[in-house]
């Protein structure tokens, strides 16, 4: 499942490319968002902005029309010049949003669906989502006391509940903890307050590090884009996954 770095160059890949422009044509195989776009169609409308949240993408339309994807496992964005052949084959696509200069396609996306300001707030999973460490308005002390309010989890848990911390997935969990020198098997109740900042900290640094302009397409929490010494646990050994609690 992509996690919160790889949303959010998503994010500002779809930014760049659509913000401003106004949508031309909207083309969809799935029914609720098309019965939407046949009673306020999208055709018209300016793409305002697009930008994400942990795990989830947000499209900005004008007239308060949000389109609101989650990747889970399957799901991808890609962009085209109007006319450019597509790298998958036209039965994963999801939705199509053109432009005059640019279209997005979304592949497999599972979760897809049209919201407006106050049914956005609404939305369950989404709404209850925990500070997300790429958001400009992060708020690392809402996120340790988020921690805290766990003592029963294990921290591998803890890490990757997402109402508690927007954005980790199985990989920074791990290169989290490991990075803090505490084992994700640990209670949280056993965590000092210093312990839970510093993996906080180090989660926000990681992910960071992640979407800046010369991190590249692999990620690294060592500093090094080489494959196999990008991350300081290897890939693919035996070990233990969490799943994701919350959205």
């Amino acid at each position: 499942m992509p996690e919160g770095d790889t949303i959010f160059r998503t994010a500002r890949t779809l930014h760049r490319a659509l913000s401003g422009q106004t949508v031309t044509r909207f083309e969809t195989v799935l029914p609720k968002l098309a019965r939407i776009d046949c009673d306020t169609p999208l055709a018209g409308r300016t793409v305002d902005s697009v930008d994400a949240r942990g795990k989830w993408l947000l499209m900005h339309f004008s007239g308060d029309l949000i389109l609101l994807t989650h990747m889970l496992m399957s799901g991808s964005w890609h962009i085209y010049r109007p006319g450019e052949k597509w790298q998958r084959h036209r039965c994963h696509m999801r939705i199509v949003i053109e432009t005059p200069p640019m279209l997005a396609v979304a592949f497999s996306v599972p979760v897809a669906e049209f919201h407006t300001a106050a049914s956005l707030a609404r939305r369950e999973g989404f709404n209850r989502l925990g500070p997300a460490p790429l958001a400009p308005d992060f708020d690392a002390a809402l996120a340790i006391a988020n921690l805290a309010a766990h003592p029963e989890l294990e921290l591998g848990r803890a890490l990757l509940n997402q109402t508690v911390l927007a954005g980790l997935g199985n990989v920074f969990k791990s290169e989290v903890a490991f990075a803090c020198g505490l084992s994700p098997f640990r209670r949280v109740a056993t965590l000092t307050p210093a312990q839970l900042a510093h993996l906080v900290t180090t989660a926000r640094q990681y992910l960071f590090a992640n979407v800046t302009e010369s991190s590249g397409h692999r990620r690294t929490t060592t500093g090094n884009t080489q494959r196999e010494e990008n991350l300081f646990l290897v890939p693919g050994l035996p070990g233990v996954e969490f799943h994701e609690e919350g959205s």
